[in-house]
C-alpha cells in the first residue's frame, strides 16, 4: 500500500499520451497523496560546471534542481514513472531527470563491494508504452535500463506495466495494461 506517490511524466505528448493516461490510472489506483513531476518541459542538463560543483561538495546554486529532485524521491515511498519508448529507449527528458537524481553520496554510495543504493524500501511502477518495440524484447533498451538505474539507487521493487507494440492489437494491449493496474494494491482497500 502506498502512503505517498511521486508520479514522473516524461512524454512530450500531453494530449493522447498512453503513458500519461496509464500512469495517472496507476497513481489513482494506489489512492495515496500524489506529487506530479512533469520532466517533459526539460530540466537542466549535467554540464562541466555542474560536475565541478558536485565534486567540491559545497553548496552551489547549479545543484539546486538536483537537490530538489532528490528530496522529492526521498519524501515519497512509491514512484510511478511514465516512460514512453522513443527510438528504443527513454525520452531525453527522463534521462536528464535520472542524471540529476543519481548522485554519489546522495542516492548511492561506493563501497569496497561496489555501489550501494541509498533509496531502499521504496516501490516503483514503470509504465512503458511503445508503438512497435516489445517490452523486454531484443531492441528494448528502455525497460532494462530503468530497472537497472532504479536498482542502482536502491529501488529494487519494480513492477513494469506494459502497453507495448501498440501498432497492433491496441485495444487488447491497453485492456491488458488496465487489468494489471486494476490488480494493484490500493490504499482504499486497507
Amino acid at each position: 500500500m502506498a502512503t505517498n506517490t511521486l508520479l514522473i511524466h516524461s512524454s512530450a505528448r500531453h494530449s493522447g499520451s498512453v503513458t500519461r493516461m496509464l500512469a495517472d490510472e496507476v497513481a489513482q489506483t494506489l489512492a495515496a497523496p500524489i506529487t506530479v513531476r512533469d520532466v517533459s518541459a526539460g530540466l537542466p542538463v549535467v554540464t562541466e560546471d555542474w560536475i565541478t560543483a558536485r565534486d567540491t561538495g559545497e553548496h552551489a546554486p547549479i545543484l539546486d534542481t538536483s537537490a530538489t529532485l532528490i528530496g522529492e524521491l526521498r519524501a515519497h515511498d512509491t514512484l510511478v514513472i511514465a516512460a514512453p519508448v522513443y527510438n528504443f529507449s527513454i525520452p531525453a527528458a527522463l534521462k536528464t531527470w535520472i542524471d540529476q537524481v543519481a548522485r554519489a553520496g546522495k542516492t548511492f554510495r561506493y563501497t569496497k563491494n561496489g555501489p550501494e543504493g541509498l533509496l531502499t524500501g521504496k516501490k516503483a511502477y514503470v509504465v512503458v508504452a511503445s508503438g512497435g518495440t516489445p517490452v523486454d524484447g531484443p531492441w528494448d533498451y528502455a525497460t532494462p535500463y530503468l530497472r537497472h538505474v532504479l536498482g542502482f539507487i536502491g529501488i529494487t521493487d519494480v513492477t513494469v506495466i506494459a502497453a507495448d507494440a501498440l501498432g497492433n492489437d491496441t485495444d487488447k494491449k491497453l485492456d491488458a495494461a488496465r487489468a494489471q493496474i486494476a490488480a494493484l494494491p490500493s490504499a482504499k482497500a486497507a
